[in-house]
């Protein structure tokens, strides 16, 4: 029996399901059922066990089709219109919030809106507008700024090609200030936080005896005490 682990492109979660005899490489999209519907999702690793755990697993429903594919980039392209659609009605209602992704189930059965804001929002005639013109399930979902970072993602501050939370992080844990304190990290703000404006997410990756999982402004600090600097690129000379 194969269990197949999926990653979900805008939660970023993984879940285990049951290959139920389907053949899966890892890097596949297949469709799958979750406690929200009907999700399409890619194939991060595939691992063979005697018997299912004691947890009920799920069951992959297929591999992804052709057509599969093309109504996911169909769904991509209403996300982009009820994006624009909201930020309208947002601006029309004057309410104090962000729009900072628009999500499409697989299925077309629901329409996630997450958004940013400093408090509360009423956005009860919002939600009205937005059913009326889009006809489906609208559901509203106000998010921290770890979470807006991870949704939008960009080149992270170690100039990796993504941030960490979009990469690889599923979980999104606080950093505390006691976390920086411990790892003899001065508290220079303008290094130690990242493009959502809180503490790293990096910080937490310290591990005793793993240099390797070190922050990379740590590991530059230890060289420069010893000695050792980080090579710099020679700039041009102009004749």
């Amino acid at each position: 029996m194969n269990i197949a682990t999926v990653r979900f492109p805008i939660s970023r979660k993984k879940i285990d399901f049951s290959s139920c005899g389907i053949e899966l490489r890892i890097g596949d999209r297949c469709i799958v059922t979750t406690d929200r519907g009907v999700e399409m999702g890619t194939v991060t690793d595939i691992s063979k066990v005697e018997m299912l755990p004691e947890e009920n697993l799920k069951r992959v429903l297929r591999k992804a089709t052709e057509r599969d594919l093309y109504l996911s980039e169909k769904n991509k392209n209403k996300e982009i219109r009820a994006a624009a659609l909201c930020k309208r009605r947002i601006e029309a209602r004057k309410l104090p919030m962000k729009l900072s992704r628009v999500e499409y189930l697989f299925d077309g059965s629901r329409v996630i809106f997450y958004f940013t804001a400093e408090h509360r929002v009423d956005f009860r005639e919002l939600v009205k507008d937005l059913a009326r013109e889009l006809r489906t399930r609208i559901e509203m979902r106000q998010i921290g700024a770890r979470d807006e970072a991870r949704l939008i993602g960009s080149l992270g501050c170690c100039s990796m090609h993504e941030n960490c939370s979009r990469l690889f992080l599923s979980e999104m844990e606080s950093v505390s200030v006691r976390t920086v304190k411990s790892q003899g990290l001065g508290m220079n703000l303008s290094r130690l936080t990242g493009m959502c404006g809180r503490l790293k997410c990096c910080l937490n990756f310290i591990s005793e005896g793993d240099p390797s999982r070190e922050p990379a402004c740590r590991r530059r600090k230890e060289k420069t005490s010893s000695g050792k600097r980080d090579s710099e690129p020679e700039e041009p000379t102009v004749n």
